[in-house]
């Protein structure tokens, strides 16, 4: 049975109708040469600019048009929130196979992007449980594709460069009340991936069911597994919303207990940890912060406006560079990437999230091998350079120890690739041949400039 809820950020079918008319009016009425881009009041993006006036209203696409239990799938619209989306599947006890860390990444966005979570050890990335996709492209038309089609294939990691996502329909998965904790401790890398990928394997551990696998690194002789299976019950319940913080809790308890919802966004109350910078992990600070403030769109609003203004680069007696990557590293190449992470880069905490591909034929901007179990490995903060080092350096040092493990790097932030370097490894040659056929015109912009000259 086909179900169009009637509340905030669910509409109708005929209404995005309407509003891809509309829309495309708007682009068309862009002049030619005009640079297009997108006006969107939140942004998961690392790759910052100068404010720019105007832009292409997708206000309108920000709804989940219906959900169908029985088919276990949704109709959403690209704009669509991942907070938003959630709150409409499961009330029907369902969600999205995949759902990213954090409440303001949008479907559109993690598509056309990349995203990950706990998941996607068995469900892959986000991209792999869209069925259809409809898309804006760069030569103004709306095209509908599916599996079988070139530019559904070439969608992923383009960010935006071939067009953007105005409707998915995306496959859903049951859900359970709670989701069951246990917190893993390991006293080495090596151990810690072996374990990974015999859970993995197993989708179990010690003889128990595991549905969701992650990990948090805070030394190179500590580091954790988060093994979370579904319960229809729970003896007791944490909420990590408010004063208490759930990165620290990985430390101290072995065993614990989420609903489904406080589960999904375990991470996002505290940006994982990147809100200590804002001071408010303090206990003092935190009893007088909103817990409506506690979210990570508004600490990276505060990063936007520090990054634009200067103002802690100033405070700082080092010219810091940012490190804020994710990378997917071979289970078998882990320890060696931590140990070369520990000593050349030094950030700390690290997250690891295992993912292997649910489809065998392919996403080509970003060629993962289907039979590879990788990790995921995060890591978001800056480093003091030293007096001889240039801006850009450890994060080019990192793309070069990726690529000597047979990894890959995910685009959403700074990027310091050559242009033949960056081609071969998002491969240019299909990349090209989708420019030209979905925009000949050049209308948006060039991946490698987008991502790496950042224009």
């Amino acid at each position: 049975m086909l179900i169009i809820a009637r509340r905030p950020n669910v509409g109708r079918v005929s209404d995005h109708s309407q509003a891809v008319a509309a829309l495309r009016g708007r682009y068309a009425a862009i002049p030619a040469g005009a640079p297009v881009r997108l006006a969107k009041p939140t942004s998961n993006l690392f790759r910052f600019r100068d404010d720019q006036p105007g832009g292409l209203d997708v206000a309108r696409f920000d709804r989940v048009l219906s959900v169908d239990p029985a088919a276990r799938t949704a109709q959403v619209q690209g704009m669509t929130t991942y907070e938003h989306l959630v709150d409409a599947t499961l009330p029907h006890g369902l969600m999205p196979l995949v759902v990213p860390q954090l409440k303001t990444i949008t479907l559109g966005g993690a598509v056309a992007g990349l995203g990950i979570e706990s998941s996607s050890f068995r469900n892959g990335l986000p991209h792999e449980s869209v069925r259809e996709l409809e898309v804006l492209t760069g030569d103004g038309e709306v095209v509908v594709v599916g599996p079988s089609d070139d530019l559904f294939r070439g969608f992923p990691n383009s960010y935006g460069t071939l067009g953007y996502a105005l409707r998915l329909e995306i496959e859903l998965e049951p859900v359970k009340p709670f989701v069951r904790l246990r917190h893993v401790p390991f006293g080495s890398a090596r151990e810690c991936a072996e374990v990974i990928e015999e859970v993995c394997a197993d989708r179990a551990y010690q003889g128990e069911p595991v549905d969701f696998v992650d990990g948090t690194v805070f030394s190179a002789h500590e580091q954790y597994l988060t093994l979370a299976d579904w319960s229809d019950t729970a003896p007791h319940r944490s909420d990590y919303t408010g004063r208490h913080i759930y990165y620290r809790s990985v430390q101290h308890r072995r065993t614990d207990y989420l609903t489904a919802r406080d589960y999904l966004w375990r991470w996002d109350t505290d940006w994982f940890w990147c809100s200590r910078a804002f001071g408010v992990q303090h206990p003092l600070v935190r009893r007088l912060v909103p817990k409506r403030y506690l979210r990570s769109d508004v600490y990276r609003r505060i990063v936007a406006w520090d990054r634009k203004r200067g103002f802690s680069a100033k405070l700082s007696k080092a010219v810091q560079e940012p490190v804020i990557q994710d990378v997917e590293i071979p289970v078998d190449r882990l320890a060696e990437f931590l140990d070369f992470f520990h000593r050349e880069i030094g950030i700390e905490p690290v997250w690891l999230c295992p993912v292997r591909l649910r489809d065998r034929v392919g996403w080509p901007l970003y060629p993962m091998d289907p039979d590879v179990l990788y990790v995921n490995v995060g890591f978001w903060s800056t480093v003091d350079l030293r007096p001889d080092e240039a801006m850009g350096s450890r994060n080019r040092l990192i793309e070069a120890k990726v690529a000597e493990l047979g990894g890959h790097k995910s685009l959403y932030s700074d990027s310091y690739y050559g242009e033949e370097e960056f081609w071969a490894n998002y491969n240019g040659e299909v990349y090209r041949d989708l420019k030209e056929r979905y925009d000949a015109g050049s209308r948006l912009p060039d991946l490698y400039a987008k991502c790496v000259l950042r224009r």
